[in-house]
């Protein structure tokens, strides 16, 4: 039986320019693509609620959302905001100072720990979204390895292309490694080459049916594109994006 492929949803950050010149004119455009979900990190003075409503009403959902970050607001207010958009989890980030030392990561655990029970009660899960320093070594370990296995109600949206650590990780393995507690991918490309622009998805140096594919296919509810930066036309690169996912049927679109 043919591999369910899951439906495709893009984060916003990767338009943000052209959202804070014409955030509506963005997301009809982004619906008109075909694209199932919109991943939101500012709501440009819009309610949540009618954020999520306007998604709606453009045939589109509100995959998940990195606004606002949990570890850096009161859960009760974090738990509000993604229930008005219909969600029931809320994402957390940190930075690289949060991982340089075998102290820092047991910090970092610990804080996490707190954030989880704290949204608990709320009713609200937490999942991680990673970049590339959490898979620099600390103490003989991967840092993002330590979460595993020290957050063990943490789940995880896996930002592929920074699990590569610009090649020195696989990030095929680091999806499989966790597949039962990934909901998420975040799908990008580009050279793998520290300080150069991303790519549109399936034009770069990432092997991208394997991170795909290396999803447990009952967990898995959205590839989600993000390009950071990008040398050419960020709205045609989201779009070439959505092509190549969709047509290779790796993840599923409206059109």
């Amino acid at each position: 039986m043919a591999r369910k492929a899951p439906p495709i949803s893009v984060q916003l950050y990767s338009l943000r320019e052209e959202c804070m010149a014409d955030f509506d004119n963005i997301l009809e455009k982004l619906a008109d693509i075909g694209y199932c979900g919109v991943e939101p990190f500012h709501l440009f003075g819009k309610t949540p609620r009618d954020f999520a409503s306007q998604v709606d009403d453009l045939g589109m959902k509100v995959s998940s959302s990195h606004y606002p970050w949990a570890n850096h607001g009161e859960a009760n207010e974090v738990a509000d905001v993604v229930k008005q958009m219909g969600l029931s989890r809320a994402a957390a980030g940190y930075g690289p100072s949060d991982f340089k030392t075998a102290d820092d990561v047991e910090r970092t655990v610990e804080n996490i720990n707190q954030v989880i029970e704290r949204l608990k009660k709320h009713e609200v899960e937490l999942f991680l979204h990673n970049h590339w320093f959490e898979f620099v070594p600390v103490g003989g370990e991967l840092p993002y390895h330590t979460l595993q296995r020290e957050c063990p109600n943490l789940l995880f949206e896996v930002d592929t292309y920074w699990a590569a650590n610009f090649g020195e990780c696989d990030p095929v393995a680091e999806v499989r490694r966790i597949r039962h507690r990934a909901p998420l991918l975040h799908i990008k490309d580009g050279p793998l080459v520290r300080d150069q622009a991303h790519v549109a998805v399936g034009h770069g140096a990432m092997d991208i049916p394997g991170v795909c594919t290396a999803a447990d296919e009952d967990t898995i509810e959205w590839l989600i594109v993000e390009l950071d930066a990008c040398d050419t036309d960020m709205f045609t690169a989201v779009a070439e994006s959505y092509d190549y996912l969709v047509s290779n049927e790796l993840a599923s679109g409206r059109n």
